[in-house]
C-alpha cells in the first residue's frame, strides 16, 4: 500500500468521518490506491491518526458509493471499473444532465445565472489546483447550481451516489489530449446555452460533453482490460 498519502489529521474536527471519507475519497479517485488494492485497517489507522472504528464506518460508506468493494476472504479492495459500470453510469448522466439542463435553462434567473457563471469560474481556477480533488468538487459545485436550478433535487441526490465513480472517470478522461474539445470548452458551451435560455442548445452542449468522454473512457478501459489480459 502507498505510504503516507492521506495525511494525518493533527485537530480532529467535530466533523472527523467527513473528513475522513473525503481523504480517502480522493485517495481513490487521484489513484494513489489502485484497483484492486486491498485497503488495510492498520496501515490506514496509522496514515490518518484515527481509530479503526473510524476506518470502517469510511470504508463502509465508500462502498456505499461504488469505491470499494469487500472481498471474501480478503477483505475490502479498490472496487475496479469496468466498461459496463461507465457505459451505465454515462447514460444515468445523460438522462439526469440533460433533462437538468434543459428545466435550468427555461427557468433561468439573472441571479442563478451569476451563480452559474461563478461555479464556471471556480470550476477553470480549479484546473490550475494541484489537488485533484479541489477540481472535482468545483465540478460537482456547477453541476449542484443546474440542477437545483432546474429543481430537480431528488435527481441529485442520485448524481451524488453515483459521483465518486464520476470522478474517477472524469480523472481518466482528463488525462488524455484525444478529445474533440477540451473539457473546459464544453462546461463554458452548457453554462452559456443556460445562461442564454436556450433548452435545446442546453441539451445539445451536454450530449456533446458525454458523447466525447464516453468515447475516451470506452477507449481507455478497454486498453487497461488488454493490458490486463
Amino acid at each position: 500500500m502507498t505510504d503516507s498519502v492521506l495525511g494525518k489529521i493533527e485537530q480532529p474536527p467535530a466533523t472527523l468521518r467527513d473528513i475522513v471519507q473525503e481523504r480517502m475519497r480522493d485517495a481513490i479517485i487521484e489513484g494513489h490506491f489502485k484497483p484492486g488494492e486491498r485497503l488495510v485497517e492498520r496501515p490506514l489507522c496509522e496514515q490518518l491518526g484515527v481509530s479503526r472504528t473510524v476506518v470502517r464506518e469510511t470504508i463502509r460508506y465508500l462502498e456505499a458509493e461504488g469505491l470499494v468493494e469487500i472481498l471474501p476472504g480478503r477483505g475490502p479492495i479498490v472496487a475496479p471499473m469496468s466498461w459496463d459500470d461507465a457505459r451505465q453510469i454515462y447514460a444515468i448522466r445523460r438522462m439526469l444532465e440533460t433533462a437538468a439542463a434543459r428545466a435550468c435553462a427555461e427557468r433561468i434567473t439573472p441571479e442563478r445565472a451569476s451563480r452559474l457563471q461563478q461555479a464556471l469560474a471556480a470550476l477553470k481556477s480549479a484546473l490550475t489546483d494541484d489537488a485533484t480533488g479541489a477540481l472535482f468538487r468545483a465540478t460537482a459545485g456547477f453541476y449542484a447550481e443546474i440542477f437545483d436550478g432546474a429543481g430537480h433535487n431528488v435527481a441529485w441526490e442520485v448524481v451524488q451516489r453515483l459521483n465518486g465513480r464520476i470522478s474517477r472517470l472524469r480523472r481518466m478522461t482528463l488525462s488524455t489530449s484525444d478529445r474533440d474539445r477540451p473539457g473546459q470548452d464544453h462546461m463554458q458551451a452548457i453554462c452559456e446555452a443556460i445562461r442564454a435560455g436556450d433548452p435545446d442548445a442546453a441539451e445539445t452542449a451536454v450530449v456533446r460533453h458525454l458523447e466525447d468522454t464516453t468515447r475516451i473512457a470506452e477507449r481507455l478501459l478497454a486498453d487497461e482490460q488488454r493490458s490486463e489480459g
